[in-house]
This record gives structure tokens, C-alpha cells and sequence, in this order.
């Protein structure tokens, strides 16, 4: 039964398609529109062959008469290399620093930096060939710059005036000494006198050893106990040499100007390092005065004191001026070179005599000029020695002694040797640079005026 429908079935399906191949035929025999007609005509045109470019670089194997093929090398293309050099890497360091203690070795100090004996000496000597390091004192310093493994690279004493001596490591130790370059820096300031002129200087914010300036300068002609009733303007103009912001050396006077019982009391110094200075009293020289030692601190006065050395009272005949061995001593005012030599606990001095009455005694002085001679004339500011501690000191300071007929007088108020210097005085230069003084004072506290409402706003 199964095999019947199958067979029907099969019949049916192969009329059907021979129906659909009769009636196909039928519509192909339609004509065709002559516009399909022609695009059924087109064909792309034939590809041009390609061009092969020559070049000197690449060339194709050539064929041989006998059908072989010639193989000629390809040339390679020039490879240019960049400087592949890498720079070189200083190694990590390490910084150490700290300032010299009292009585402190150089020795000490590489100790405490951790360098072993061997390093501690080779450095000390290299520096010790530039400076003498007996003159070690509290405030020089000393750097030391390291690798990372503990080997000294560098090691630097920074000393007085911003004066550094290297040592730098290689293949052999090499020192120098490094100099600073400093700018000449002018300043001005103003203060009211309450209590006293160094109180008043602190106050202000200005070198408060002026006052020891002032007190040598006007001491003969004011007396700052008496005449000082308090509220007094003081006005000063001073040089600094500056590297960068550290000040070097000490600061020096150019001018002062003071206000005391209704005179005004001015004072001009020499910008020539003599430390000369002039008085002018409400606008007149009142006279001329060289201190023996620029920029030195009154480390004592004239009258009894309880002697330094020896400990019981006595009378001190001069005034001392503490300062560095080696620095330049002066004349105070013009005179005649008396005595050049020792004498006992005064150690080396010179004397000088000023007249026939008035001499002046410089004493404990380390040298003497190789020029000067007994008999020689000399004038106010001239070299004729260098501090030092020769004789009965406790250490390097200078004792000036003024003594008149012979007696011992107070160099801070007699007025015999600022006679003397006033005779060598040019009263036209002398006003001259009074003008000048006054006028750079003016423009200066009027720059530092502008410049600290400025900081102010």
C-alpha cells in the first residue's frame, strides 16, 4: 500500500516539472529590450602590463644565451649609527658639615666625619700647606663630600671672610685656596637714642659696634653720660663687602650724623681703608682722627682695672683694641717715628713722637714694617705695624698709649693729637666730601624707606 503512494506521488512530481520546463520555454522566446541587449554586450578593457622601475639597488637575475641565469649581489643600503655613548654618572655623594668647637683639632673634626688615620693625615697636610692650622678657632667649618661606600671625594675648611681652602681627592690630593669675590654694598639706617648708643644701634638693626666708633671718634669732644638726655637722632651711613647674601669681613663706617643738645655733630671716613675719619661740628671740621686699628672692638679703657695676667688692680696707661693677629696697625695723626724695638711687658712697639710733648706708644705689635726707620716722618693713617701678642697678652689686641710730657693720658679725650691732624686738614676737600656723605645718606634712607613700605603693602 505504502509502495502505491510512493509511485503516485513520484507521477505527480514529474508532470509538474515537466509543465514548468514548457512554460519557461515559452516566455525565453520573448524578445529582448535592446538596451539590456548592449550592456549585456560591454567587457572591461584589457590591463596594461606593469613598469618595473630600474634602480641602483635592485637588479633582476639576467638570463643567459645558454638559458642560465647571471646572480649579481644587491648592494646593501648605508646604515648610518647614532651616538649611542651613554654620558657618564658621577656617583651619589654624601654631605657632611659642622663648625669647629673651642679648641678643637682639624684631626678632631675628619675623626668625628668617620675618615680612618690615614685619610685624617693626608688631609691636614694638603690643607695645612695653604693655611696654618694653629689659627683654627670656634665658627670656621669644616665639609666633607663622600661616596655613598665612605671614600672622601672633597673636604673644605671655610675660615674668616669667606676665605674656603679645598682639598679635592684623585689621583693625587690637590688643595687650594678659594677666594671670595665680594660686591661693595652700601647701606643707611636711622635710630632714636633711648638709653644708649648701642642699645640704640641693636634696636635699629645696625651693627652695634658702631658704638664703639662713635665712643673713640667724639669721646674728646662729647660727653654721652652727661649730654645725652635720650630721644637723640642718629643717622648712618656703612659699607658691607657682600658674596651673595653673606657678609664679608666687618662693616665700616662712612658717615654718621648725630643730633646732641641742639648741635649736630657729623663724622666722615676716609673709603681708602685708613680708618681717617673727620669731625665737623653743625658743618665746620672740628678735626681729623686715624684710629690705630680699622674696624677693632674696645676691649679696654683707660683707668684701673684688675689686671688680665697678673690679677690685682693696677693702673691700665693705654686702651686696647682686640683684633686678629696680622692686622694693620696705624698713625693716628702725623708724626716723627721715635722708637722702633722692645720694651719689657710692652713687648715689640714703635713710638711716635707728635711735637715735643705728645707721643704716642703702639705696642705688642707681631711685625714692623721692613721700611720703617727711627727718624722717619709719617701721617695720620700710615702703616707702622701688625697686631700681634708680643710681650705680657693674653692675646692678639693692640695697646695705644698717648702720653703728654711723659704722663700717661686718655687717648679716647685728650685733644692734642686731633690738633695735630686738624694742621693737615684741606678744608675744601674736607666740606666737599661733608656733601657728598650727606647726599648718598639721603638717597640711601630714601631707597630703604621705599623698599619697606613696599614690603609692608
Amino acid at each position: 500500500m505504502k509502495i502505491r503512494n510512493v509511485g503516485a506521488t513520484l507521477v505527480v512530481v514529474v508532470g509538474a516539472s515537466v509543465t514548468a520546463l514548457a512554460v519557461s520555454g515559452i516566455i525565453s522566446k520573448e524578445p529582448v529590450p535592446p538596451a539590456i541587449a548592449e550592456a549585456s554586450l560591454w567587457s572591461p578593457k584589457p590591463l596594461a602590463p606593469p613598469r618595473i622601475a630600474e634602480t641602483s639597488s635592485v637588479r633582476p637575475a639576467l638570463a643567459q644565451p645558454d638559458g642560465t641565469f647571471e646572480s649579481r649581489p644587491v648592494p646593501l643600503l648605508p646604515v648610518s649609527f647614532a651616538d649611542t655613548s651613554l654620558p657618564s654618572v658621577e656617583p651619589p655623594l654624601m654631605t657632611w658639615s659642622r663648625e669647629i668647637a673651642s679648641g678643637e683639632t682639624l684631626d678632631a673634626v675628619l675623626s668625628d666625619a668617620g675618615l680612618g688615620a690615614s685619610d685624617r693625615a693626608e688631609i691636614a697636610l694638603a690643607i695645612g700647606a695653604e693655611y696654618d692650622l694653629r689659627r683654627l678657632r670656634p665658627g670656621h667649618s669644616v665639609t666633607l663630600v663622600s661616596t655613598r661606600d665612605g671614600n672622601p671625594h672633597r673636604v673644605e675648611l671655610a675660615v674668616e671672610d669667606g676665605v674656603r681652602i679645598e682639598a679635592v681627592f684623585g689621583e693625587q690630593l690637590a688643595a687650594r685656596v678659594l677666594e671670595p669675590d665680594p660686591e661693595i654694598v652700601t647701606f643707611a639706617g636711622e635710630a632714636v637714642i633711648e638709653s644708649s648708643i648701642f642699645a640704640a644701634l641693636d634696636t635699629a638693626d645696625i651693627p652695634a659696634r658702631f658704638a664703639v666708633d662713635l665712643a673713640q671718634m667724639l669721646g674728646g669732644t662729647v660727653d654721652f653720660r652727661r649730654d645725652l638726655a635720650g630721644g637723640e637722632t642718629m643717622r648712618l651711613l656703612w659699607r658691607e663687602a657682600r658674596d651673595g647674601t653673606q657678609r664679608i669681613g666687618q662693616p665700616e663706617l662712612a658717615f654718621a650724623a648725630l643730633d646732641i643738645d641742639g648741635s649736630l655733630y657729623e663724622l666722615v671716613w676716609r673709603d681708602d681703608g685708613s680708618g681717617r675719619a673727620t669731625i665737623y661740628v653743625d658743618g665746620e671740621v672740628l678735626r681729623v682722627f686715624a684710629q690705630p686699628v680699622e674696624g677693632a672692638r674696645l676691649s679696654s679703657v683707660f683707668g684701673r682695672r684688675t689686671h688680665p695676667v697678673y690679677g690685682n688692680v693696677r693702673m691700665h696707661t693705654g686702651v686696647d683694641f682686640a683684633a686678629a693677629r696680622g692686622t694693620p696697625v696705624q698713625a693716628t695723626a702725623p708724626g716723627r717715628v721715635s722708637f722702633i724695638g722692645r720694651r719689657g711687658g710692652y713687648g715689640r712697639v714703635v713710638e711716635i713722637a707728635h711735637g715735643s710733648d705728645t707721643l704716642t706708644r703702639y705696642a705688642h705689635l707681631s711685625a714692623v714694617p721692613d721700611g720703617l726707620t727711627q727718624g722717619q716722618r709719617v701721617m695720620a693713617g700710615d702703616t707702622i705695624g701688625r697686631v700681634g701678642a708680643t710681650g705680657t697678652a693674653t692675646g692678639p689686641n693692640l695697646h695705644y698709649e698717648v702720653l703728654v710730657n711723659g704722663r700717661p693720658t686718655d687717648p679716647l679725650s685728650d685733644g692734642r693729637l686731633a690738633e695735630a691732624a686738624e694742621r693737615e686738614a684741606d678744608d675744601t676737600a674736607a666740606l666737599k666730601r661733608l656733601t657728598e656723605a650727606r647726599s648718598l645718606l639721603a638717597e640711601r634712607l630714601s631707597s630703604e624707606f621705599a623698599q619697606t613700605t613696599t614690603e609692608r603693602l
